[in-house]
């Protein structure tokens, strides 16, 4: 209350220290004074000022009526004369004179400095609660919305987000070709056919929980992420990511693809536990345009949960990998990532190949691993002035033991120790952004991790890929993107050709429309080839139109 008080005492000080004769226009004055200070309202500023206006009307209606003049200066100095004394009174707490015509005006001002002084009160003991309340574990608030981000619920010093996003596209395939051993076109099937489907892009749904605190100085988090398909699911090797079943009275499958933990700080950098997207390769991932779209859809006839995207025409699906890793903080714009995980078996993706004498595998296989996968990469992110840009390298090391194979067993103990490296470059200025990435690997195979790696007779094959990509934003709302990418599977010495593959290829164009925060709608034209060592070839050309919606 004393900040408000001290404000209609600084009018009346004011007052005060005026030392020439008073006159009528000081009232006005001080009502001026008392509304700027917010001691008055509009309301009683309005009463008072029309009560004075009546009394210069009465005063002047005296003069006019032939009163001596020096009665109505008279009274108008007195009035002045009380107006002073009054305020040198208020300012010094000995109350108010009784003149009817001084006394209400410092009366009333008096009372609205004690209203607002009492709301402000008020408003002080509000902020003094709500602040209180943030850490009360009884009370359940929630963060201004960021779109894309999820909402966030805050109960006490726990923190829970929910985000998501759901997408769907009707695509037209036409496929065509001879058969290829691990080909991604559609056609490597070796059939010609056109196939619609309404189905999911290169990701499916997904509803992901995050649940955060911080206790003792370190940052913790629990990560749980579901993944549904639309399409009917069907039970096979890759499990949700196997084709589909297009028949009346399916279900569609649950891809739980992420349940982890994290737990340190900024100074110390971050470990995680639990089953998330593998280090190597994720950054091309994260990359590619194709994220929110299909790329090469990888058969239409009776689709999976996912299409393809770049995975085997570009790079090498890094996948959801059961890990233990650790991150650094940033140093100068540097972080480094490395781990070990859950070593993969070596998988005959590609089949069995009929080479006169009698079916025989295509790659060999393992499931044997007395030793984990170890995966790294080193990122640089920097800015000068409108560019911004990542640079990464990375690397994959694992040893497959006890290879068997049509031709070999596990009794012979053959092994092979799988290496891989990558780097790339993502660069953006203004509304253009370009990717560049480029891949390595003996003994890693193609499309999957360790997918025909290793020959039948055990040995190793080399494999490489890239993609390049560019995308121009012509606003916030419309973008256009396009990329290349290729993936090759190089024989071992002494393989003779086969129908295993030995290039997949594919060019992807796409329009984006940002119809509202949440919601994009997406057009895409995609041509993927693959060839085999014996040079079969299968093609297929898709076109697609679809949304997805972010939260």
């Amino acid at each position: 209350m004393r900040p408000l008080l001290g404000a209609g005492l600084l009018a009346g000080s004011a007052l005060v220290a005026v030392a020439q004769p008073a006159h009528a226009d000081e009232y006005t004055d001080l009502l001026d004074i008392l509304r700027v200070k917010g001691s008055l309202t509009q309301g009683e500023y309005s009463v008072l000022t029309a009560k004075h206006r009546r009394h210069l009307q009465q005063d002047a209606s005296e003069r006019s009526e032939g009163r001596p003049a020096r009665l109505a200066d008279a009274r108008t100095a007195d009035r002045s004369s009380n107006l002073r004394t009054t305020a040198t009174r208020t300012a010094h707490g000995h109350g108010t004179m009784a003149d009817p015509d001084v006394t209400p005006v410092f009366l009333d001002a008096r009372d609205a400095a004690d209203r607002a002084a009492a709301s402000a009160q008020s408003a002080h003991d509000s902020m003094l609660a709500a602040q209180a309340a943030i850490h009360d574990p009884t009370i359940v608030r929630t963060d201004k919305y960021v779109p894309g981000k999820g909402v966030t619920f805050h109960a006490g010093e726990v923190a829970i987000n929910l985000s998501g996003f759901v997408n769907g596209f009707y695509t037209y395939d036409n496929a065509y070709g001879r058969y290829v051993g691990g080909g991604t076109s559609a056609g490597a099937g070796g059939s010609k056919f056109d196939a619609s489907a309404v189905r999911n892009g290169y990701l499916p749904a997904a509803l992901i929980t995050k649940i955060t605190t911080t206790q003792n100085g370190i940052d913790m988090a629990a990560v749980f992420g579901m993944y549904p398909g639309m399409d009917n699911s069907k039970t096979g090797a890759l499990n949700a990511n196997s084709g589909g079943s297009p028949l009346a009275l399916g279900t569609p499958g649950i891809d739980f693809r992420q349940v982890y933990m994290t737990f340190g700080n900024k100074k110390l950098g971050t470990f995680k536990i639990g089953r998330d997207l593998g280090i190597f390769g994720s950054d091309a991932i994260l990359s590619d345009a194709t994220l929110i779209t299909l790329g090469s859809i990888g058969g239409n006839s009776a689709p999976g949960n996912t299409s393809l995207g770049r995975i085997g025409v570009g790079y090498l699906y890094a996948d959801w990998i059961p890990q233990i890793s650790y991150q650094s903080p940033v140093m100068h714009g540097v972080q480094l990532t490395g781990g070990i995980l859950q070593p993969l078996d070596e998988y005959n993706f590609a089949g069995t190949n009929d080479n006169g004498t009698g079916t025989q595998a295509l790659s060999a296989q393992s499931s044997y691993h007395s030793s984990p996968m170890v995966q790294g990469k080193v990122t640089y992110d920097f800015t000068a002035g409108d560019i911004k840009a990542r640079l990464w390298a990375g690397f994959l090391l694992q040893r497959q033991q006890r290879l068997y194979s049509s031709v070999i067993t596990e009794q012979e103990k053959k092994s092979a120790t799988v290496e891989a490296g990558e780097v790339g470059a993502k660069l953006s200025y203004k509304g253009f952004e370009g990717v560049a990435y480029y891949y390595r690997a003996s003994g890693l195979g193609t499309t999957g991790l360790f997918f025909d790696g290793v020959t039948p007779s055990g040995h190793k094959r080399n494999s490489e890929g890239y993609y390049v990509q560019a995308t121009y934003s012509f606003d916030k709302r419309f973008r256009v993107s396009g990329s290349y990418g290729v993936s090759n599977l190089y024989q071992a010495p002494g393989e003779i050709d086969s129908i295993l593959v030995r290039r997949n290829e594919s060019e992807v164009g796409a329009l984006f429309y940002k119809w509202t925060d949440w919601l994009q709608l997406v057009a895409e034209y995609s041509h993927t080839e693959s060839i085999s060592h014996s040079n079969n070839r299968g093609k297929d050309n898709s076109a697609s139109g679809g949304a997805v919606l972010f939260f």
